[in-house]
């Protein structure tokens, strides 16, 4: 038996069917779509969120360290103002010895006495500033006297000014064969000792330094 065709009424509603579910696939879809741009959407506003908060902890990271780093700076700076001020009271303080003529002899003795003991040939040129050359030569007689009667051996010497007169005073000694030379003038006896003591001076000055292991 022939099937009967689906009257007009019939295929309106099927039509009808058909179209509500479409339009229903259609909105189910729309929605997947928009909640999976909106998730999209979200990531990347949290992305650029976190880049932007990352980078601004690193812009404060580093601003801190320059101004950590600037006041170290400005702190080292001034410690090293304050050394040099005390460096320079040294210097005039051991200027003012070649003012006292007792004394200043009595240097002048005892250095080149020693340069006669640590040189140990028997002849030794003396050098001193224009304006001490007769009491260096007073001294390297007396030195002379006691470099004898510790080693032995005699020793001569001459005395010449030719050292700078701006130095603070002291002599350099040079050996006759001119093989060893000897600096004791009192600037670069201050300079060695600046240097020998400037660890134990800025730990008496400024306290330890943490970021120091080891002390000489």
């Amino acid at each position: 038996m022939a099937s009967r065709g689906l009257s007009e009424e019939e295929a309106l509603t099927e039509m009808n069917k058909m179209v509500a579910f479409i339009k229903q696939e259609a909105q189910e879809k729309a929605r997947e779509i928009k909640a999976k741009l909106v998730k999209q959407e979200q990531q990347a506003i949290d992305a650029q969120y976190e880049k932007k908060r990352k980078g601004a902890e690193v812009a404060q990271k580093i601003a801190q360290s320059n101004l950590t780093n600037k006041a170290r700076l400005r702190l080292l700076s001034r410690r090293e103002e304050h050394l040099q001020d005390l460096f320079s009271t040294a210097r005039s303080a051991i200027s003012s010895l070649s003012q006292d003529s007792d004394r200043y002899t009595k240097f002048l003795e005892d250095v080149i006495l020693q340069g006669f003991l640590s040189i140990l040939e028997p002849e030794v040129k003396v050098f001193s500033r224009p304006q001490d050359v007769n009491t260096a030569k007073v001294a390297a007689s007396r030195a002379a006297e006691g470099y004898k009667s510790i080693s032995g051996k005699a020793v001569s010497f001459t005395v010449e000014g030719t050292l700078s007169g701006d130095l603070a005073g002291g002599v350099k000694l040079v050996s006759g064969s001119n093989r060893i030379s000897l600096d004791n003038t009192l600037d670069e006896r201050l300079r060695l000792l600046e240097d020998r003591m400037l660890p134990e001076i800025r730990k008496d000055l400024f306290g330890i330094n943490e970021n120091r292991k080891f002390y000489t």
